[in-house]
């Protein structure tokens, strides 16, 4: 008798449980799954409205010869190649310095550091744009001390407008990365530390066979979450430098937002290049899994 009341109460408990989730898992369904499902048919259709027709592969073959397209990859793995190593590697000495017992208001330049992640993507963006301006900041300093002669447009130039996007996610996303180090340095014990300084270890010794061993799993996942953030990248190239000049800072993400809302609209054909995105990013994931995860 008490087998079956317990059974009851166990059921009771579960049907509970899934009334819970239920509206969740609709809404989950409803406005991720679907039109997930709804764009992958979509990259095989080519026309708009009433016109649209099944083509095959025809928006991926296009993709593939697109020029603009091709450019925003060709950015993209440039900002990726650049901007994410850097980016690791200040986050996590900066998590280093931070993490001393022995440093002063600790509390303070912790604050100052991650504080650019809690700015706007846009403001922080347009916050850039003025800076680098003609008339902005950058080039006032440049010209009083005599660097310049007269006012730059870096903004209109290719080169020193892909080094803004760059000095631009440095600055915003360095601290969000050191967030993730600090957390985990503070999980490794201080009396490890204090044995390798005893034993003769410098603090380069330190750094990199503790430090860089024990955070492992922790730089594997912010390289991922990089990875992919900027292989999404879309912010600062509509906002800084309006994917120019000449599309020369141009995006993937920007490139399809322009193909969509901006151009004469081709769904079918953002839809396709939306999932070559998502295959990038599910393949260098793949990679870097394999490659920073070598347990046995």
């Amino acid at each position: 008798m008490s087998k079956k009341k317990g059974m009851s109460l166990q059921k009771k408990h579960s049907m509970t449980g899934w009334i819970f989730l239920t509206p969740a898992v609709i809404l989950i369904a409803v406005m991720s799954f679907y039109p997930m499902i709804r764009a992958f048919i979509l990259s095989f259709q080519t026309g708009i409205g009433a016109n649209t027709k099944f083509d095959g592969l025809a928006n991926y073959k296009a993709m593939l010869t697109d020029q603009v397209f091709l450019k925003s990859i060709g950015n993209t793995f440039l900002y990726l190649l650049i901007q994410v190593p850097v980016m690791l590697v200040m986050a996590l000495i900066l998590a280093s310095i931070l993490n001393n017992k022995d440093l002063k208001f600790k509390g303070l330049f912790r604050t100052m550091i991650f504080l650019p992640c809690a700015t706007s993507l846009v403001a922080y963006a347009l916050i850039f744009r003025c800076l680098f301006a003609n008339d902005g900041l950058v080039n006032h300093l440049f010209v009083s001390l005599g660097i310049l002669d007269s006012p730059y447009s870096f903004l209109t130039n290719a080169f020193s407008a892909k080094v803004i996007i760059i000095l631009a996610l440095l600055w915003r996303w360095t601290g969000y990365n050191m967030v993730f180090y600090l957390s985990g340095l503070q999980n490794i014990e201080y009396s490890i530390y204090e044995a390798a300084r005893i034993d003769g270890a410098s603090p380069i010794q330190t750094f990199f066979k503790i430090t860089i061993p024990l955070l492992k799993p922790t730089i594997l996942l912010t390289a991922i979450m990089s990875t992919n953030g900027t292989l999404q990248l879309f912010d600062e190239s509509v906002n800084l430098t309006g994917g120019g000049p000449a599309n020369s800072t141009i995006t993937m993400s920007h490139y399809i937002y322009n193909v969509s809302f901006k151009y004469m609209p081709k769904f079918g054909f953002a839809a396709a290049m939306s999932f070559f995105i998502l295959i990038l990013v599910a393949i260098l994931a793949l990679v870097q899994l394999k490659v920073g995860d070598k347990r046995d």
